[in-house]
């Protein structure tokens, strides 16, 4: 009986790494972007593609994020994801592609992203970020 109890309370990877982007996408709606960038590698091996630039490093990618959108509600808009496909790239290793819509005060970009995600200490962590917006 505990062993189904646990196989019924297991989730999959795939169910994992949803989780992560459902997580990111809570806070940036409370204008938390701390949050948001939690699950985002805190190194400078990190790296952050987006329309035609690439940034190098946690730091600098926080900085570019903050720079951006801000630190509030207000200015952050809402965030949603969607069509997202989970591909494992072995036990300790997956990519997500996805869209994004982000309602915001003055624009609404939508677009198309790819996550590389690596398990470090036990937690998915996204290693690499390309985002580009539609035209």
């Amino acid at each position: 009986m505990t062993l189904i109890l646990l196989l019924l309370l297991a989730t999959t990877p795939e169910a994992d790494l949803k989780s992560v982007l459902t997580t990111q996408s809570a806070a940036w709606n409370r204008g938390d972007l701390d949050g948001f960038l939690a699950p985002y590698w805190h190194s400078e091996e990190l790296s952050f593609f987006s329309n035609g630039t690439a940034t190098k490093g946690f730091a600098a990618t926080a900085e570019r994020y903050r720079k951006r959108y801000g630190t509030a509600k207000e200015t952050m808009g809402h965030l949603d994801f969607d069509n997202l496909q989970v591909t494992m790239l072995g036990p300790e290793g997956a990519a997500i592609r996805g869209r994004f819509k982000l309602q915001m005060k003055d624009s609404n970009p939508t677009g198309i992203f790819t996550l590389l995600l690596r398990k470090i200490d036990g937690k998915w962590t996204i290693i690499h970020d390309h985002t580009s917006t539609d035209k």
